[in-house]
């Protein structure tokens, strides 16, 4: 039966003490992680989200010896005792209080457990739907106590550094007017107000921006956002981003204020980040690493190879080449001993990419040059395209063609395959980098429109105004991603400040003007009164916390996540509701 807590009072936690605290009469207040029963004495380990400390029951009092032994893993307890060194041959250096223990003369037992359905006093492999329906049980565990902590020390971080540069952080709405454009919305119905709908934000998108109308200048929220996307597997229906937006910014006053920022983020877990960040351009990102959000640990950029072909006698790359396409291939280090079987692995690998084929050549250690066109191209063409490539001694080439893109984003998987394949994505590197010049618009064959790359409110390159009408898909857009090891961390524009220019946008993604009213009536009158050029951007907190804790996942940064289907296991969430509350919204569900 549990005791009550009454005057009992925690003087330190299960990761205080140390040595300099022998003698010191203590209360610790924690849970049983471990119990060891040698006999004539009974070792225990209690455990807070600070640590854990070991205290000991003696034999010789035996009223407390009999209720220490009911003590099971999980049992919440209260412990009264002195301090005291450990002997030399029991210290465990594994632990911050391993020179000491507590010599127990109290024990409240505040509350019992059931048996967990899985260890938490260590990190024994756990299926994620138990984890998650006992999620309760799962944030007790080591690795998941020190992400959680972790998260709150980088948001500290973050509200300090952007207190000290100016920024206000300020709320904004939860419930607001549904304007899809991107990802679905989740909808939620008003009952005083049938048949009308709010809806959660996307993100405070028009909210920051008539912020910065208002006079604002610099504005912060660490945020929650929502999106009723379709199932992927490491995104949540709900999610956390540090949203910034600042009055008279160009795309260099954003970067002067997110890179110090981040070099302050990673000094949480002692790393230093060197800025600035480098910058490349959308074009040549897809070109070069086949992807707007490349990993530039592991090398091996992609190369444009047309002129070896452009008067090959390989006929079908010279086809293509002469048709408009292109050859690009990239440089494997160290790889020219692979077996014929490996080189064939490979290219099994591309043709379940999509690839129609994959050439591949290779300079043995000795020198000795063998390919798969080998017979097309004669010893001295492919001698000309390893030579092309920079591939040296003990190198192999791997090379594809067709349409520029494709081509590029097909290389571009293969490549990181490859990197992974041979350890070439070192944990502890970060490599950082700033994609820039994104197109404005792409075209969505689907819906035969254009859509805008980032968002509606983007802002045109000055450069490219004039051809917004005539080359919609040519004009680039004052927007940019901050990008580490492969993963878009941030993203953000400058965005239009002109009434006039976004009701031209706006026509551009077929949006009619009475649609435009509908949707955004409120904030196309707000730009009409003085509103200054302004841009900002949001960091994908959930993200950020998982690459600076080693994580592959956000599920294991967020307390509670939901799975990859959208459900919370824990609480059972989406579940029917009861008709009574469904006649009230003035809704009926459809069988």
């Amino acid at each position: 039966m549990a005791e009550p807590l009454g005057a009992l009072t925690r003087t330190h936690t299960c990761g205080a003490l140390r040595p300099e605290d022998v003698g010191a009469d203590v209360v610790l207040l924690g849970w049983v992680h471990r119990v060891r029963d040698l006999g004539g004495l009974l070792f225990v380990d209690v455990r807070d989200r600070a640590g854990i400390t070991q205290i000991v029951f003696d034999k010789d009092d035996e009223a407390l010896m009999a209720k220490a032994k009911r003590l099971r893993s999980e049992y919440v307890v209260g412990v009264e005792g002195r301090v005291r060194r450990r002997s030399p041959d029991t210290v465990n250096p594994k632990l911050a209080t391993g020179e000491v223990e507590v010599v127990v003369r109290r024990l409240t037992l505040l509350n019992e457990a059931k048996t967990p359905p899985f260890p938490v006093a260590d990190e024994t492999p756990v299926s994620e739907d138990v984890r998650l329906k006992y999620r309760y049980l799962d944030l007790r565990r080591p690795n998941l106590q020190a992400n959680i902590g972790l998260r709150h020390r980088v948001t500290t971080v973050v509200r300090r550094f952007f207190d000290a540069n100016g920024f206000w952080e300020i709320e904004t709405p939860i419930l607001t007017k549904s304007t899809p454009e991107g990802a679905r919305d989740y909808l939620v119905p008003s009952r005083v107000h049938p048949g009308e709908f709010y809806a959660l934000p996307q993100s405070p998108q028009l909210f920051k921006q008539i912020l910065m109308i208002g006079g604002v200048d610099r504005y912060v929220q660490i945020c929650r956002c929502f999106r009723d996307e379709d199932l992927r597997a490491d995104r949540q229906p709900e999610f956390t981003q540090v949203d910034v937006e600042m009055s008279f910014a160009r795309p260099d006053t954003v970067f002067g204020i997110i890179e110090p920022l981040m070099r302050e983020v990673f000094g949480v877990v002692g790393r230093e980040i060197a800025i600035p960040f480098p910058r490349l351009p959308y074009a040549e990102a897809i070109a070069t690493y086949g992807s707007d959000k490349p990993d530039l640990r592991c090398g091996m950029p992609i190369q444009d190879l047309r002129e070896v072909f452009r008067e090959s006698g390989f006929r079908v790359f010279r086809e293509i080449v002469a048709g408009g396409g292109t050859v690009r291939g990239f440089v494997v280090t160290n790889a020219g001993g692979y077996s014929r079987s490996e080189v064939d692995g490979m290219v099994d690998q591309a043709k379940q990419m999509g690839a129609a084929g994959l050439v591949w050549a290779r300079r043995a250690a000795d020198g000795t040059i063998t390919s798969s066109i080998m017979k097309a191209l004669g010893d001295e063409g492919v001698r000309q395209m390893l030579d092309a490539a920079g591939a040296g001694n003990g190198d192999l080439l791997l090379v594809a063609a067709g349409e520029p893109d494709p081509t590029s984003k097909l290389l571009g998987q293969l490549r990181l395959n490859l990197a992974r394949q041979k350890g070439l994505l070192d944990a502890n590197q970060y490599a950082f980098t700033w994609v820039v010049d994104f197109p404005l618009l792409e075209w969505d064959p689907t819906e035969r429109r254009y859509v805008s790359m980032h968002h509606p409110f983007t802002s045109p390159s000055d450069e490219d105004l004039g051809r917004l009408e005539a080359e919609p898909g040519a004009v680039r857009a004052k927007a940019y991603d901050l990008v580490l090891n492969g993963s878009e961390v941030a993203g953000g524009s400058i965005r239009i400040h002109d009434a006039e220019l976004q009701r031209r946008i706006f026509s551009l993604l077929n949006i009619s003007p009475e649609e435009a009213t509908l949707r955004f009536g409120f904030f196309l009158e707000a730009l009409e009164y003085g509103t200054p050029p302004h841009g900002g951007i949001a960091i994908g907190l959930d993200r950020l916390c998982a690459i600076l804790a080693g994580e592959s996942s956000i599920r294991e940064v967020i307390a509670f996540p939901k799975t990859a289907n959208a459900v919370d296991l824990m609480s059972d969430a989406p579940s029917p509701v009861d008709s009574k509350q469904l006649r009230e919204l003035h809704i009926t569900i459809k069988k």
